[in-house]
């Protein structure tokens, strides 16, 4: 898959596919993490959320923490994290969920 394919997956179609598939509480998990990736990936981002944000993704992982086993958390999960910090340095991102997504 080339980069914007993976944009479009991660952001777009993933909530839509486990809508119906996966248990309500794990569905809602991974739709906040698209939603968070999309929030970080748009071309203009208000300073203000930025703060939400971060407090968004660290609540995500800990979420995620309930429902998959430790061997799924690596360093490029934890990455995640300071992305909105990184944000902050050196402004917007884009496509940053497709090196998550190859990696994931």
């Amino acid at each position: 898959l080339k980069s914007h394919d993976c944009h479009v997956l991660m952001q777009q179609l993933l909530p839509v596919a486990v809508r119906g598939i996966l248990p309500e509480k794990l569905r809602v998990v991974i739709t906040r993490l698209c939603f968070f990736f999309n929030a970080i990936c748009s071309k203009v981002i208000d300073s203000e959320q930025l703060d939400d944000l971060e407090n968004r993704a660290a609540i995500i992982l800990c979420e995620l923490e309930m429902y998959f086993p430790p061997s799924f958390f690596d360093i490029m999960i934890h990455l995640i994290v300071h992305l909105v910090r990184e944000i902050r340095c050196v402004g917007p991102c884009f496509y940053v969920e497709c090196i998550l997504l190859n990696v994931i």
